[in-house]
């Protein structure tokens, strides 16, 4: 009759079986951290939408530049913003809002200065929390990389014309620019449209005002 044997397992077994459970433990754990971030986020996100400040587009302090857009390029502007006002600077603000996210402006320009790298000398005060509280930043444009300068503080640092310029064909205002040209902001006699004319009047707008109160 043969004998059971009872002899342990050899060591090398023996060890190999917790390791080879440790990929599934560290999936487990990273989709357990991600269901609790997401939650966070959103608890978050819902608890400021609360506190925001401006449950519309601002349009108590009207930049100078606008009313200066109406004067620079009168038939465009009054043909598809109408005259320049709290009514027509909403719109502007929201038009050149969703073009700024459409056509993946983030991608390369922020909307955070941040307390490092210079950023301050380069780009104006750094950005605080409170100016997330506002419905012009959401969702938050942080933006992922800088290719171009931060926008955070882009009001009134040019001319309404330097943006034109800029929009048509960037290398005209700055040589190195990898910026592509948006020719469609403008109509056949190359002036802005109501998206060219929206897309700088949110340019001139980031930093000023209830963009940038503390």
């Amino acid at each position: 009759m043969g004998t059971l044997n009872t002899s342990p397992l050899p060591r090398d077994v023996s060890m190999r079986q917790p390791m080879e459970r440790f990929p599934l433990m560290l999936l487990v754990a990273g989709w357990v951290c991600y269901v609790i971030v997401v939650v966070v986020m959103a608890v978050t996100r819902v608890s400021q939408g609360d506190d925001v400040q401006t449950p519309d587009p601002p349009t108590e302090s009207i930049p100078v530049a606008f009313f200066q857009l109406a004067e620079d390029y009168p038939e465009p502007f009054r043909n598809h913003l109408g005259e320049p006002g709290p009514e027509s600077f909403k719109v502007a603000l929201q038009v050149g809002r969703e073009t700024y996210i459409a056509e993946g402006c983030w991608h390369c320009h922020t909307q955070q200065v941040r307390p490092v790298g210079g950023d301050p000398e380069r780009f104006g005060r750094v950005t605080f929390a409170a100016e997330s509280l506002n419905v012009m930043n959401f969702p938050h444009l942080l933006g992922t990389r800088r290719v171009g300068p931060d926008l955070a503080r882009e009001s009134g640092r040019r001319s309404n014309d330097w943006h034109v310029a800029h929009f048509f064909n960037p290398p005209d205002v700055s040589p190195t620019s990898v910026m592509p040209s948006y020719r469609w902001f403008f109509d056949e006699n190359e002036l802005p449209n109501r998206t060219g004319l929206s897309i700088i009047a949110y340019m001139q707008w980031l930093g000023s005002g209830e963009a940038a109160e503390p």
